[in-house]
Order: structure tokens, then sequence, then C-alpha cells
């Protein structure tokens, strides 16, 4: 399954330049997502962290994990576009998040996200993050899909 950031757009509610997902190349229904962005120095965020050592913060590392968690909890359940649209997922909780290299701009960012458990509206989800394979960033999200 591969899901351009037009069709992800129609999922998550976040825009430039909070969207932290470009592309979804793998997704299984309340099972696990991969899904990826590139960060380029262009982003907003490196005028400040840091000038002159480029440095993608840990905490947009696993804002990226959730949005990727996020369209795998909207693509799992059984809801039209119209039902879809009045949903949104806020987070509950983050734990063991352990940040293990440096990300940098060129660096082509991966999110893998499997469901650890699910019931209703609460889903818990391990993330780990990715850049040529290598682990940089891992986490337990928990997180809700809510009425907006």
């Amino acid at each position: 399954m591969n899901i351009d950031v037009v069709e992800i757009q129609r999922i998550l509610p976040h825009r430039h330049p909070f969207l932290l997902i470009d592309r979804v190349v793998a997704l299984s229904p309340k099972v696990s997502i991969e899904a990826y962005k590139n960060v380029t120095i262009g982003e907003p965020i490196f005028q400040g962290h840091f000038p002159g050592h480029p440095i993608y913060p840990g905490v947009m590392i696993l804002e990226g994990m959730a949005q990727a968690g996020g369209v795998l909890a909207f693509k799992s359940m059984d809801m039209t576009e119209a039902e879809a649209a009045n949903k949104v997922v806020y987070f509950m909780s983050i734990d063991g998040a352990k940040f293990r290299a440096p990300v940098k701009p060129g660096d082509k960012l991966v999110y893998r996200m499997n469901v650890v458990k699910q019931k209703g509206a609460i889903w818990v989800l391990e993330g780990k993050a990715f850049v040529d394979e290598k682990l940089v960033s891992e986490a337990q999200l928990k997180a809700m899909i809510v009425e907006k």
C-alpha cells in the first residue's frame, strides 16, 4: 500500500510545517505501518535547532511516530471519510522514549509502528525510527481517537 501526502492530509488534520510524514509505504490494518519523512535543511525548525549544527529534534521524531500511528488507526477502523473528518487522534502517553543517534538534514527518517494493543478508541503502539536501517529512536505511544 502506498499513501501519498495528499491522501495523508485527508486522514490527518496536520499541515505544513507540522505534517511530519511524507508517504506511507506499507500498511497492514490493525497490525503495522511504515512511513517516512524526508528531513530537509529548509524546515523552519533548523533556524533554531541548532544554527551551524542542525539536528532534527527528538520531540519531532516522536510526533512523526504519532502521526504514522494515527494514519494506521484511521485506516484500521471501519469509518466513512465523513465520519473520519469529525475525529482526531490525541496522545495519552509516551513511554520508554530513547534517542540512539542524531537525525540531520538529508536523512530519510523511516517510521515503523506496530500495534501492541487496541481496544475501542484506545491504541497502544510500539514505534521505531530508522535512518539507513539504523535505529535512531524508539518509544511506546498510547493514543485515543476522539470527536473533534
